[in-house]
C-alpha cells in the first residue's frame, strides 16, 4: 500500500501529523500532475525558489500562509491540510544522509569542496578574520548561464559572517 493512500481521505478531518516524507511524495505527484515548475509554485507562495522546494523536500518550514499557497496552488485535495500543516513544522535537517551522497550533482557539491574548502576557508579568514560563514542568515541563488561552450550553472551563496569569540 502507498504512503498516499494511508492518509486520512475525509476533508472535514482534522490535520494529522504527516511525515515529511509523506509531504514530499504528495507535493511531487501533485507538481508533476500539474505540470508545474518551482519557480510557479515558488511564485504563488511569494518566496524565493530555493527556500521553497527545501521546503518541499521536507529541508525547512513555510510560515503559515505560504504553506497554504503552495498547497493551494498544488491542488492537493483531501491532503490540503495535512501537507499545509507539514511544510510549517520544522524539520530534523539532514536526516537520510549518513555518508555522501551518490549522485552526481550533489556528490560534485562535495567534491568542491574537498578539493576548493581548504581553500576557500583561507580566502575567507584573510577577509574577514576566523569565523563562519552562517548557514540560518543565508541566501543562495542558483542561474542558468548561457555560453558557447554549453550552458552554466552559476550558484550565489551569501551567509552572515560570524566571527569566533575570544576569551
Amino acid at each position: 500500500m502507498s504512503t498516499v493512500s494511508t492518509l486520512s481521505m475525509a476533508s472535514d478531518a482534522p490535520p494529522r501529523l504527516m511525515s515529511k516524507l509523506e509531504m514530499t511524495e504528495l507535493i511531487m505527484a501533485a507538481k508533476f500532475a500539474k505540470g508545474a515548475s518551482w519557480e510557479e509554485i515558488s511564485e504563488a507562495a511569494g518566496m524565493s525558489p530555493v527556500f521553497v522546494v527545501s521546503a518541499c523536500l521536507g529541508q525547512n518550514a513555510l510560515p503559515a500562509e505560504a504553506a497554504a499557497k503552495v498547497t493551494g496552488y498544488l491542488d492537493l485535495g483531501n491532503y490540503t491540510k495535512d501537507v499545509e500543516t507539514a511544510l510549517q513544522l520544522p524539520p530534523k535537517k539532514a536526516q537520510e544522509t549518513e555518508t555522501v551522497s551518490k549522485d552526481p550533482l550533489i556528490y560534485r557539491f562535495h567534491e568542491i569542496t574537498y578539493v576548493y574548502g581548504d581553500t576557500i576557508k583561507e580566502l575567507i579568514h584573510e577577509k574577514f578574520g576566523d569565523g563562519i560563514m552562517s548557514a540560518i542568515d543565508f541566501d543562495l541563488l542558483i542561474e542558468k548561464v548561457e555560453h558557447p561552450k554549453g550552458d552554466r550553472v552559476k550558484v550565489t551563496m551569501t551567509g552572515k559572517f560570524l566571527p569566533y569569540n575570544q576569551w
